[in-house]
């Protein structure tokens, strides 16, 4: 396992379960059709503790390109490593998008409204205001990146269960801050499966919201950046 393979396979199983658990959760005729938030944002948790366990040992499992550049910032990671960790992140989050659309195909045939086969994929704001939704993702990256830097070297190994505190931390993320954006808190996650939709080929979807796309692109960049500059200090 290289560190450039880790980060795709653990990407694309952060998305796959993650954006699963949305599908399943609001798409027509699914078992778990109506599940709830409290559903969403538990998927999401272990989505992030199975993509972390898996990839942790062989590159640290930033799995997020906020982290990546975050870790570059604070001198825990080389800058000339940065473009092919954000470029097999994005892969990974796309192919775990198109997981999710191969898995759900049925479903989404079975569902009318663009706006839910969107959600699918990627976030939204539920007002839309835009310097409140980037402060929303800035805020929530900012938790995210900050509580990571600071559980990054455990003087105690858990083995597997290292992963369990990102898991427990972006679970109190969704809960807390997720109600305004969706907490994409994480550039992979939101721009990859956003192209896919874009891409693959669902019946009656809508556009894919690109003038919103760079929301959770920047404001979870910006709030990585000032959590790095904040632990320096």
């Amino acid at each position: 396992m290289t560190p450039l393979l880790a980060e795709f396979i653990g990407t694309t199983l952060l998305v796959l379960l993650g954006n699963g658990v949305v599908a399943n959760v609001i798409l027509n005729k699914t078992k778990g059709n109506g599940g709830g938030l409290i559903v969403i944002t538990v998927g999401w948790a272990m989505a992030v503790f199975v993509g972390v366990f898996v990839a942790a040992a062989a590159s640290g499992a930033h799995l997020n390109p906020a982290v990546t550049i975050a870790l570059a910032v604070a001198g825990k990671f080389a800058w000339a490593g940065v473009p092919a960790y954000v470029a097999s992140q994005m892969l990974g989050g796309m192919m775990g998008a198109f997981l999710v659309w191969l898995i759900y195909r049925n479903h989404f045939e079975h569902t009318d409204d663009g706006d839910t086969k969107l959600a699918v994929f990627c976030t939204g704001p539920a007002i839309r205001n835009i310097f409140s939704n980037l402060v929303s993702e800035v805020i929530g990256t900012f938790v995210l990146v900050y509580c990571v830097l600071s559980i990054a070297s455990p003087k105690f190994g858990l083995g597997a269960l290292d992963a369990l505190p990102v898991a427990l931390l972006v679970m109190a993320i969704g809960v807390s801050l997720g109600g305004t954006t969706g907490y994409a808190i994480n550039p992979a996650r939101d721009l990859g499966p956003r192209l896919m939709h874009a891409i693959l080929p669902i019946p009656g979807k809508r556009d894919s919201d690109w003038g919103y796309a760079f929301v959770p692109v920047l404001g979870s960049i910006l709030g990585g950046v000032l959590a790095a500059l904040l632990h320096n200090l």
